[in-house]
């Protein structure tokens, strides 16, 4: 793989979000918003990440796209405990700040619970999980409601960035992870540390329960790495576990974090189910409308 940023990557980013934030419940929530047509696209990251994980692959979705930092993340403010249901909150108040009323919500790993979380206090045209455990089951997943340790401080910039490594590890486009790796340090006394904030965070519900009480009709997608964390089980288990339909889409050769290693296959991937969850809300709000007037 060359490290040689490619043409799609430097014109992705060329394209500056603008930074807003939103107080809510004693914290401000950062986040980044690209466009301004409709529809409108809300991004949730996953565990450690923030907004800059999408920032090559936000301008490419179209429309108006918002990428968000999760309390305890990226440059959004700290509290002493964090869940679901407190960032599924930070999700809706974004998501009102930008008048999106009935926004699509994506999520990458715990992002999709936050996502699912997030879509059953108010409308949304859809939500798309990417490589979400459907329950956990790993080894470095923490017990719920474990403290999280303070992150390192490395004297240079350049030494943090070098050190930069997913949970779980998986191979980058080096001129991606050299970008997100340079957007997730902050300057702090001795040197520079990641933007991932102490306190404590409980990781119940599941994605299988939250999965259980959304909408039937809410189109909902399971974007799943082939070489991520998700295997077909767990994709059953989804499958059981929702009352509607589910539509699954399968990246080929992606890891874990897939806007790392497979950005352009994630995007394609999103376009299309992006596109198949607005003709479906439409369709319903038709049906809606012709029951009413008859």
């Amino acid at each position: 793989m060359t490290s040689q940023p490619p043409a799609w990557f430097e014109a992705a980013l060329a394209q500056r979000p603008c930074r807003h934030e939103v107080a809510l419940e004693g914290a401000t929530v950062h986040y980044r918003v690209w466009g301004d047509s409709w529809p409108g696209v809300i991004l949730v990251h996953g565990a450690g990440g923030h907004s800059a994980w999408w920032d090559h692959v936000a301008p490419q979705l179209g429309g108006r796209v918002v990428a968000v930092d999760l309390t305890g993340h990226g440059d959004s403010g700290r509290r002493p405990v964090y869940s679901i249901a407190q960032w599924a909150r930070e999700i809706r108040a974004v998501a009102a700040a930008e008048d999106l009323r009935a926004p699509h919500l994506v999520g990458h790993s715990m992002g999709g619970r936050v996502a699912v979380a997030a879509s059953a206090l108010g409308p949304a045209a859809g939500v798309t999980c990417i490589d979400s455990q459907v329950y956990p089951v790993s080894a470095n997943i923490r017990e719920a409601r474990s403290p999280r340790r303070a992150p390192r401080v490395h004297a240079t910039a350049q030494a943090a960035v070098d050190r930069f490594r997913t949970i779980p590890p998986q191979e980058s486009l080096p001129y991606v992870r050299a970008h997100v790796a340079a957007q997730s340090l902050r300057a702090v006394e001795g040197g520079w540390t990641w933007k991932s904030g102490d306190g404590t965070f409980g990781l119940p519900p599941t994605l299988r329960e939250l999965v259980a009480g959304i909408d039937p009709t809410l189109p909902l997608a399971f974007l799943r790495s082939s070489e991520g964390v998700v295997d077909e089980e767990m994709v059953a288990a989804l499958v059981r576990a929702a009352p509607g339909e589910v539509h699954l889409v399968e990246l080929p050769a992606a890891g874990h974090h897939p806007m790392l290693d497979r950005p352009l296959e994630l995007v394609r991937a999103l376009r299309a189910v992006l596109s198949a969850q607005e003709a479906a809300t439409a369709a319903v709000r038709s049906a809606a409308t012709s029951r009413h007037v008859l």
